[in-house]
C-alpha cells in the first residue's frame, strides 16, 4: 500500500521511520533547553526528574552554600496546574517547597529559573 496516496492527508498514516512525540516530550525538550542556557553553574549538569504533574529541577551544589559536601540538591519544582504553570522553590532550611509563580506562560518560568538574579533557585 501506497501511503503517500491516500487523501486527505489526516487519514494517512505516519510516513515509515517517522517520530510521533508525546507533547510532554516536547515540553520536557524545552525546560533542558532552558537549563543547559542558565547562567549560573554552567559547569554543572542538572537533572529533570519527571513528577505526575511537572518537574523537578536538581543540581550538584558547587556552591557549597546548602550542602557543603557538593551533593545533589532540590532547585526548583514546576507544576502544571488548573491551565496554568507554578513555580516553586526550595527552601533548603525549611526542608520544604515554596510557591514563586505562577503563569500561563511556562517559558516566563524557565526564564526566572535560567536567570536567576537573586540566587533563589541556584543558591
Amino acid at each position: 500500500m501506497n501511503v503517500h496516496a491516500l487523501s486527505p492527508l489526516r487519514n494517512a498514516p505516519a510516513p515509515v521511520g517517522s517520530v510521533v512525540v508525546a507533547e510532554t516530550e516536547l515540553l520536557r525538550r524545552r525546560v533542558l533547553r532552558a537549563l543547559a542556557s542558565r547562567e549560573r553553574y554552567r559547569y554543572v549538569h542538572p537533572a529533570l526528574h519527571d513528577t505526575d504533574d511537572g518537574w523537578i529541577i536538581t543540581s550538584p551544589c558547587c556552591s557549597r552554600n546548602v550542602d557543603p559536601e557538593g551533593g545533589t540538591i532540590d532547585i526548583a519544582r514546576i507544576r502544571h496546574e488548573d491551565a496554568s504553570w507554578v513555580l516553586y522553590a526550595c527552601d533548603h532550611l525549611l526542608g520544604g517547597w515554596v510557591q514563586h509563580t505562577r503563569s500561563n506562560s511556562l517559558d516566563r518560568l524557565l526564564d526566572l529559573i535560567v536567570h536567576d538574579p537573586h540566587r533563589v533557585f541556584w543558591p
